[in-house]
């Protein structure tokens, strides 16, 4: 355990479920793990007891990706985890693969309604489509985008492009309508209610929930106990400010009480989240001022950040998002005029002080 998270408190200690098992975290909510094919192996979902519209079951937080093993394990937890009841609401926090790669499958195959903030629906609807070539994630234009910002290994962007695939691959499906959710909102779940709270910077519209009664807390990507969330700049949205919004997202959460319980979707449970959403604004504070010194001895590039940042060997799938938060990085200096911006001769965007 680093530092940082010894100053959280993980209440079930080092407890968590094996993939297709639930682990009861709090009357009514179960806790399910599921494989990821990643450095980052696991996602965590939530089972919910509720009743929608006379219909006794579950109502599930996001769903995995859409794999046969994730499946398979989805299949144990529908035979051992759930008493025998059906998932009546789908709720998905945001438009991620690992959260929303299955809702297809687990709202057709339950008739369940999916819940889901407009603008990721529509953004993971949009991906999804076979005719859709990258999307974000892989295609022609994630490798032009890349190499504007200083990825000019060739062998990597020709990886990059034939990733095209990447998002669908993943989440082959979106269903077709869905209950919009927005800020502020509050749901109903299990009779108690539960208030709907959007952040930004992460994805486009990221829905946490939070409920006052129990002090609960399911964060989503929004709060992480031991890495921090992934803000990334991409070719959909070139010209984007995600760190700015993601920092101002994190004052959204903090009118809980600090012994709320935190349920985030990578990691285990703790208590701490105020604790926790300085350590984000220290970390982000510390690496806004490695870049702010790099970019004053010379012009970077975002590729030329990451090193500074990423002290570790980065497969691609790392590096994308490693260069991703680098660019959000220099975006945010740069929209506060901190930084200037110019194209060099290779055609590369550098940024320098001005």
């Amino acid at each position: 355990m680093n530092p940082l998270e010894q100053q959280l408190d993980y209440p079930l200690g080092d407890t968590q479920p094996e993939a297709g098992h639930v682990f009861d975290v709090a009357p009514g909510i179960r806790w399910v793990r599921m494989p990821l094919p990643f450095v980052l192996d696991h996602v965590n979902l939530w089972l919910l007891r509720d009743c929608v519209d006379g219909r006794e079951g579950w109502t599930v937080v996001d769903c995995g990706i859409s794999r046969d093993e994730v499946k398979a394990h989805w299949e144990h937890v529908f035979a051992h985890g759930m008493d025998g009841l059906p998932i009546v609401r789908v709720l998905v926090t945001h438009m991620h693969p690992d959260h929303v790669g299955l809702a297809d499958w687990l709202c057709e195959r339950f008739e369940a309604p999916l819940a889901m903030t407009l603008t990721d629906y529509t953004t993971a609807r949009l991906f999804s489509q076979a005719s859709v070539q990258g999307g974000a994630t892989g295609g022609e234009n994630a490798a032009q985008f890349f190499r504007r910002h200083g990825m000019l290994d060739e062998g990597a962007l020709q990886q990059l492009r034939e990733r095209r695939k990447y998002y669908n691959n993943l989440v082959p499906s979106v269903p077709p309508s869905f209950d919009r959710i927005v800020d502020n909102q509050m749901i109903e779940i299990g009779g108690k209610q539960w208030q709907i709270i959007i952040g930004e910077g992460h994805a486009p519209e990221h829905a946490s929930l939070y409920c006052a009664q129990e002090k609960i807390f399911i964060a989503g990507d929004m709060v992480l106990p031991r890495i921090s969330t992934n803000v990334s700049v991409n070719d959909m949205e070139p010209n984007a400010d995600p760190l700015r919004l993601y920092l101002t997202s994190l004052d959204k959460y903090t009118f809980m009480p600090e012994d709320t319980l935190v349920l985030p979707s990578h990691g285990r449970p703790f208590l701490g989240l105020h604790t926790r959403i300085q350590q984000q604004r220290d970390h982000h504070a510390a690496r806004l001022d490695e870049v702010r010194t790099a970019c004053a001895e010379r012009a970077m590039s975002a590729a030329d950040v990451v090193p500074i940042m990423f002290h570790r060997k980065l497969d691609l799938h790392q590096l994308t998002f490693a260069l991703g938060e680098a660019l959000a990085h220099l975006h945010m200096l740069y929209f506060q005029g901190v930084l200037r911006r110019f194209l060099d001769d290779q055609n590369v965007i550098r940024f320098e002080t001005v």
